[in-house]
């Protein structure tokens, strides 16, 4: 047995360590993985947990994403509670959010026990959105789903693999169930080579130093990510802020904030009656995106562990939508999730300036098209998840084309990658240019992408918000602009969509998606003439609106 050693340096070598396990996990499983939406857009993300299953070390990825690893973890200690339920060797899934999976069925969640010494010291744990995992429509996703039975295979945190050999059975079930079996398993594999990896480090770490230093290490570094957070807390101003906002569907969602030198309380208990459709969201998943919020406002730059999130308290009501109760129907989660995180934001903003920018299109604008390969004869399914514009902050414009809050470390997929493996071509990609959220410091701009189709019969599904309710401006700004999708017909008919379920598209049908310009901050009449002509010179606004909305003149 390696000798306890306890001293500062050491303590931080472990700290350090955990994070490059972490990052190492995250490159094991893009390497190995078979589907873009994981090895090119990153939609995934890895952690590592302690025993009980507090966050430990987050690896890179979706900030929401590594929020939900520990909550999956916690739910298999507490299942799998039993002795010799958990062993050397042994592999865990889930993605049922009313069954630790927080989010939806699409995004598998794996976990794996560390051993050291005979019992349990950590755990390492991964997420990814998988391309289908069956239910009612192609890629799992349906705004015309009314409960989670018809969204997919419900895998309620089991057993996957004994004691290092694979359960069959538990891998016939998840590949029989989906339309796209090969690319599941291939994904499947990549996420336990990704936890394996991880165990292996940590078991080597805990042989190094000893197993009480090594669980030290993440009680100290728990310790100090609350320190952190609560320093950031206090330099806030404190008070409770109130907002209500309409939503596109016409609904409005409330939310109350108080802000002390010890606590971030978000009460969001007036709030209405979850949807009879798919626009949902588990209490779990609404904590995640309130603690991604609440870490923008304190220590963003830091990693993220249990110690991070301590002072934050999230009120919810179950039968909600921020509280759904099964078996409601949780597919389009994330644009729930996101609308709640941007509620807070927009809360705050006018009381932190400098801090909280302008509205951003605040949208994943989840897109997805799919059908019959027309070279392989495969079924595939792209799923992209959509770059836009950022609000405007005092002394800046908005960032152009980068995804949403939520999103994080995240990448639109190549052309060549998409047109390669799937059956359509990228016709454009460029800045949308419609006119909005112009100001003294204007709103970044979304995307405009063409989609071309290259056989008849496959389908459009997208579930996008924000495309009525523009992004929000500060201080005589104006509003952003709307996210939303044209598909152009070859025969010259247009239609105009932000939430549809598989919308038939043909060969030469041409998918255009629209992105959101973020709001502006300022009168736009104040913005300085030289980077209004620089404005003109890019192409981002005429000489007819500049002279209307800034009144410049040549």
């Amino acid at each position: 047995m390696a000798e306890q050693i306890h001293d500062p340096i050491t303590l931080e070598i472990i700290q350090n360590s955990l994070q490059a396990t972490a990052d190492e996990m995250f490159a094991a499983m893009r390497k190995t993985a078979m589907s873009s939406i994981i090895y090119e857009v990153l939609d995934m993300g890895t952690g590592i947990t302690d025993a009980k299953g507090h966050l430990a070390s987050s690896g890179a990825g979706i900030p929401g994403f590594i929020g939900v690893l520990d909550k999956s973890v916690k739910f298999v200690v507490q299942k799998f509670s039993e002795p010799g339920d958990i062993e050397p060797g042994d592999v865990f899934i889930t993605n049922d959010p009313y069954y630790g999976g927080v989010t939806h069925l699409n995004d598998l969640i794996v976990v794996m026990p560390v051993f050291s010494e005979g019992r349990i010291i950590a755990w390492t744990a991964n997420i990814a959105h998988n391309s289908d995992i069956g239910g009612m429509a192609p890629g799992s996703l349906s705004s015309e789903a009314t409960e989670i039975f018809q969204e997919g295979l419900r895998l309620p945190a089991i057993k996957m693999i004994s004691r290092g050999q694979p359960i069959r059975p538990v891998f016939e079930i998840i590949t029989t169930n989906s339309r796209m079996p090969d690319f599941l398993e291939g994904d499947l594999w990549a996420a336990i080579a990704s936890v394996r990896i991880g165990a292996k480090r940590l078991e080597e770490l805990a042989v190094k130093y000893g197993v009480s230093t090594f669980e030290a290490a993440m009680v100290q570094f728990m310790n100090f990510g609350e320190q952190v957070s609560r320093a950031e807390l206090a330099k806030l101003p404190h008070g409770t802020y109130s907002l209500s906002e309409e939503q596109d569907d016409g609904r409005f969602f409330n939310v109350s904030i108080t802000v002390s030198a010890d606590e971030f309380i978000v009460d969001l208990r007036d709030n209405p009656d979850q949807d009879n459709g798919p626009f949902n969201a588990g209490r779990d998943d609404t904590l995640v995106s309130m603690q991604v919020i609440f870490k923008a406002l304190t220590d963003p730059a830091s990693p993220a562990n249990e110690g991070s999130f301590r002072p934050l308290k999230v009120l919810t009501k179950e039968g909600t939508v921020f509280h759904a109760k099964e078996p409601a129907a949780v597919g389009f989660y994330y644009e729930v999730g996101i609308r709640v995180y941007d509620l807070v934001w927009r809360c705050l903003a006018p009381h932190m300036p400098g801090k909280l920018p302008s509205g951003h299109f605040s949208s994943i604008a989840g897109t997805f098209i799919g059908g019959i390969h027309p070279d392989t004869g495969r079924q595939y399914t792209i799923i992209e998840p959509q770059i836009g514009g950022w609000g405007a902050n005092e002394g800046r414009d908005g960032n152009s084309a980068i995804f949403s809050g939520v999103h994080g470390e995240t990448y639109n997929c190549p052309a060549e990658i998409s047109e390669a493996r799937n059956g359509l071509i990228i016709d454009r990609m460029e800045l949308n240019t419609e006119p909005g959220g112009e100001g003294k410091w204007s709103g970044g701009h979304g995307i405009r992408i063409d989609y071309r189709i290259r056989r008849d019969n496959s389908f459009l599904t997208l579930g996008y918000t924000r495309s009525r309710i523009m992004p929000w401006s500060l201080d005589g700004g104006n509003e952003g602009t709307a996210n939303y999708a044209l598909v152009m017909r070859k025969d010259g008919a247009q239609e105009r969509h932000a939430y549809a379920s598989g919308i038939r598209v043909d060969k030469d049908d041409v998918i255009r998606i629209i992105t959101g310009t973020g709001g502006g901050l300022g009168n736009p009449k104040e913005r300085d003439p030289a980077l209004v002509a620089q404005d003109i010179r890019n192409g981002f606004i005429t000489p007819e609106r500049a002279a209307d909305v800034h009144g410049y003149k040549v």
